[in-house]
């Protein structure tokens, strides 16, 4: 461990009271893990809950209603939460629940999350802070309440993003920039709690069937939304088209049981991966890694360091070298 590791957790010990008895690490993946999982009513949030408690995690699952915190009890090895991720009330609450139950935090995995979809020029501010109070305010509110009880298990942290971390296209401008602030958040989150051995591991998932489209419609239809009156009115009514069947499975869009086994990696893993992007189809995959591609050759062009083709090739030999180690 590095001197400032040793000072941070001196420092932590007389802030927060507790001592180097509490901070060695078990085994990833052992029946004594406890984790908590936000967003955990439905779709992957769901499904990561089941998987979690499946494999031996003690599962503290947050929800907001009551029939979906009774439906969370019923699951072998998790106990439900009333946990609302824009309410600071109910996150300390949950913060004084899981402390005094005694069995620690190893891991919180941040997946609650909602979409805004709308043209940017025509997007309402209120519906823009809706996006980013649950999308990046939600985990930094998590995050940092549960912060001590994770550097006392040396514990994870797995913030499910998304590729709209690093796509962006039209009407999805608000998601997008949630999602691009996500990816941001957990860089920075991982810099920061590594010198406390604290993992922050981002998921990226592609599309996946899930709730967030009925969602969609459910806001857009509860404040009055008529596409009609949008001057993007064509591609408005095909997006809400398409989100009207985002929830059924499809080929382009499973179940997202890949989601939570990359979570379940991320947890478990001795050496977990910074981040996990999870596609369900090649394509999706393709047009991330071109995006991805096509703003190194942005950076990359018209100026005094551009770097020759050779070196480009040379810098991402090295980097593929050191993902393999």
């Amino acid at each position: 461990m590095r001197w400032s590791q040793l000072l941070g957790a001196a420092v932590l010990a007389a802030l927060f009271g507790f001592g180097s008895a509490n901070t060695q690490a078990e085994e990833p993946g052992s029946a004594a893990r406890a984790v908590l999982v936000t967003g955990a009513s439905s779709g992957i949030g769901r499904r990561t809950t089941e998987l979690l408690a499946e494999r031996g995690f003690y599962v503290y699952a947050g929800a907001r209603k009551q029939e979906d915190l009774d439906a969370l009890d019923a699951i072998d090895n998790v106990a439900a939460v009333r946990l609302d991720v824009t309410v600071q009330d109910e996150i300390d609450a949950a913060v004084e629940r899981i402390r005094a139950e005694g069995r620690g935090l190893f891991g919180v995995v941040n997946n609650a999350g909602v979409a805004v979809l709308a043209p940017l020029i025509e997007l309402d501010e209120t519906d823009l802070d809706f996006q980013f109070d649950v999308n990046v305010y939600g985990p930094f509110r998590i995050s940092k309440a549960f912060a001590p009880l994770l550097m006392e298990s040396r514990g994870r942290i797995v913030n499910i993003s998304s590729i709209s971390g690093v796509l962006s296209g039209e009407l999805y401008g608000a998601y997008s920039m949630s999602k691009h602030a996500v990816e941001a958040y957990t860089d920075s989150l991982a810099r920061e709690l590594g010198h406390f051995d604290v993992k922050v591991i981002g998921v990226e998932p592609g599309n996946y069937s899930t709730d967030i489209g009925r969602n969609v419609l459910q806001r857009l239809e509860e404040r009055g939304y008529d596409p009609s009156k949008s001057i993007f009115a064509d591609n408005m009514e095909r997006m809400i088209a398409g989100m009207a069947d985002y929830n059924e499975p499809t080929e382009n869009s499973p179940p997202p049981d890949d989601v939570a086994e990359a979570v379940f990696d991320a947890l478990s893993s001795e050496a977990p991966k910074e981040h996990y992007m999870v596609v369900p189809v090649q394509r999706q995959a393709d047009y991330t890694i071109r995006k991805a591609l096509e703003e190194v050759v942005r950076f990359n062009e018209g100026h005094r360091y551009t770097l020759s083709r050779e070196q480009l090739i040379a810098m991402l030999d090295e980097l593929l070298a050191e993902s393999r180690r």
